[in-house]
């Protein structure tokens, strides 16, 4: 599976574009160019993406997050963040 956000990192309600392959794991792109490895899961509808830390094509550290990607009845998905338990 692939992700690509938007911008050079993921935020609250950013759009996120979701490619579903058969290839394992998944891949996260940034806008910015930068990219990483990722684990994701499905809950219900929903999907789960654990982001690990990484540093965007500036140079800006970006913290290890999980995210809620839920997707809107025009079809996009959009990023919000998931607790982690």
């Amino acid at each position: 599976m692939r992700f690509t956000f938007t911008h050079s990192h993921a935020f609250p309600g950013g759009i996120a574009v979701v490619e579903r392959n058969s290839e394992p794991g998944g891949q996260v792109d940034f806008a910015d160019g930068s990219a990483v490895d990722a684990e994701w899961w499905e809950d219900g509808e929903d999907l789960i993406l654990d982001v690990p830390s990484y540093r965007t094509a500036k140079g800006s550290a970006i913290d290890a997050r999980r995210w809620r990607l839920i997707q809107s009845a025009d079809g996009t998905w959009r990023s919000y963040v998931e607790p982690v338990s």
